[in-house]
């Protein structure tokens, strides 16, 4: 956190300034520094909001027999109650200044939280890694339009296994600008989403007037009827989209008090995140239908799959002629660009970069730093090859949003009904930091709870992805309700378990 220092935490007992579980970067956020206001938390989801992957999410939906309303009626609903989860475990990074892993010591215990925390921060990379590849390819097709001679750079050479180096070049700048503004501290990301917003946003109306405009209207999409004539045909599909649309931001619904600690009060982050999520995801999935649909005026014979890439689309502008004249074109392919790795850069930072920095500072709060916890995150999304993941595309929409919405469905649900229910939103914040206080060691409730959640959701995961087969079909069905499933049979079973595993809540003596 940056302007942070030790003396800043004098107040606090000299016992919890030497714990072992404490460090400035895990400490709640004193109030002289709660300084987001409404404004910052909209700008943070229309920031994140405004990216490829939303621009693309009603495509997708389309794709598979959706006409435009349902999809965006999909992408609407499921954000609609994805923000539930969200603004509940807000709650108490705005009261108490807490991040997420100090947060869920209360509930897993100041030893179990480690468990939760990792499997956030393994998601977060698996994310970090695809939106850093997902960028680091827009800036290279920008610079080969640029400068055609880049794209021919070290011939058929691979520096990275199967990225050759026009591609491992952009990756790793893509990925150096991220872990910049991270060693910048938290100011500069707030200050970054600030501007990066409403930038990101202009890009994208002036693209889809251009487009309109040129077209002479918004296209055939928007009268295209829907492939599904009955609600039984309908349902199946639905079901996968609305939950893989919750899966989406399930992430957020766990971390999002690494931002809430900074806010000003309960009214700026509730007020704030309702103004940004759900209508930004639904105007931007709209501002793709509609752009997509008058491009296929313009493009007549091309593969719609091409045209719902905002990236592929602009590339096509330019390489058709419809823009006159060298210098105007180099213009908007430099905007474009600017524009593009801006848009995947503010999502990368807020959404896959600050949960995990702060994820793996808990694992040892004394050696690990905000900064440090943020470098493990950028070498483990190299690691992980994303442009391997995504060389399916069904594999890492559907398998990918609904596999870890299974995961972190439980641990959201969890967290609510020990906050909201059993604690009755007290929380004894000196306590967090204490190794052998009233949240010492491991919850066992959580812990069980968080494996039964999971366990519905593992053989039809395992059936979807090919590793098991013979298992009845109600597996996978039962499977697309993943994060509905995880996040009820956990909540449910936490509320038991803890009655059988008593430990204080905040008003009990330690």
């Amino acid at each position: 956190m940056e302007h942070l220092k030790p003396s800043d935490f004098s107040h606090l007992p000299e016992d919890i300034q030497r714990s072992p579980l404490f460090s400035v970067d895990l400490a709640p956020v004193p109030p002289k520094y709660r300084t987001w206001t409404t404004y910052n938390f909209a700008a943070l989801w229309i920031s994140m909001a405004h990216c490829i992957p939303t621009y693309m999410l009603a495509g997708g939906l389309i794709a598979v027999g959706m006409n435009w309303w349902q999809a965006l009626l999909t992408i609407g609903l499921g954000n609609l109650i994805v923000l539930v989860p969200i603004l509940l475990n807000s709650h108490p990074g705005a009261k108490y200044g807490i991040p997420f892993p100090v947060f869920a010591r209360a509930s897993f215990g100041t030893s179990g939280t480690n468990i939760a925390a990792v499997l956030r921060a393994i998601v977060a990379c698996g994310w970090f890694g695809i939106q850093s590849y997902i960028g680091g390819e827009a800036i290279k097709a920008f610079l080969v339009v640029l400068w055609p001679a880049f794209g021919l750079l070290g011939g058929d050479v691979n520096v990275l296994p199967g990225l050759n180096v026009p591609s491992a070049i952009t990756f790793m700048v893509f990925w150096a600008l991220n872990i910049w503004i991270i060693f910048k501290g938290m100011n500069a990301v707030r200050v970054f989403e600030n501007w990066a917003a409403p930038l990101v946003l202009v890009v994208a109306v002036v693209l889809l007037a251009w487009v309109i405009n040129r077209a002479g209207g918004f296209g055939p999409m928007l009268d295209q009827p829907s492939k599904f004539t009955t609600l039984n045909e309908f349902w199946p599909v639905f079901v996968p989209s609305l939950t893989a649309m919750i899966g989406f931001w399930a992430t957020l619904s766990l971390n999002i008090p690494d931002f809430t600690r900074y806010g000003r009060g309960q009214r700026e982050q509730i007020l704030g995140q309702v103004l940004g999520l759900p209508t930004t995801m639904i105007f931007f999935s709209a501002m793709g239908v509609m752009t997509t649909s008058a491009a296929l005026v313009l493009f007549p014979g091309t593969a719609v799959s091409q045209l719902w890439d905002p990236v592929h689309l602009v590339l096509k502008i330019l390489e058709s002629g419809m823009i006159e004249g060298e210098a105007l074109r180099f213009i908007v392919a430099f905007l474009a660009l600017v524009s593009f790795g801006i848009a995947t850069l503010s999502v990368n930072i807020a959404a896959n970069v600050v949960s995990p920095a702060n994820d793996f500072a808990n694992l040892a709060p004394r050696h690990i730093t905000f900064k440090i916890g943020g470098l493990i995150t950028g070498v483990l999304g190299i690691v992980i090859m994303p442009w391997k993941l995504l060389a399916s595309p069904d594999v890492y929409i559907f398998n990918w949003l609904l596999g870890y919405s299974a995961l972190l469905g439980p641990i959201a649900g969890i967290m609510i009904v020990d906050y909201w229910i059993i604690r009755r939103t007290h929380l004894d914040v000196a306590d967090l930091y204490r190794p052998l206080g009233r949240y010492r060691g491991t919850n066992p409730a959580a812990v069980l709870a968080l494996i039964l959640g999971v366990a519905p959701c593992v053989p039809g995961f395992l059936m979807d992805v090919k590793l098991v087969e013979g298992l009845s079909p109600n597996w996978s069905a039962l499977f697309k309700y993943a994060w509905f499933i995880s996040f009820l049979v956990a909540s449910g079973s936490y509320m038991l378990l803890s009655a059988i595993f008593k430990r204080p809540t905040s008003a009990d003596p330690r």
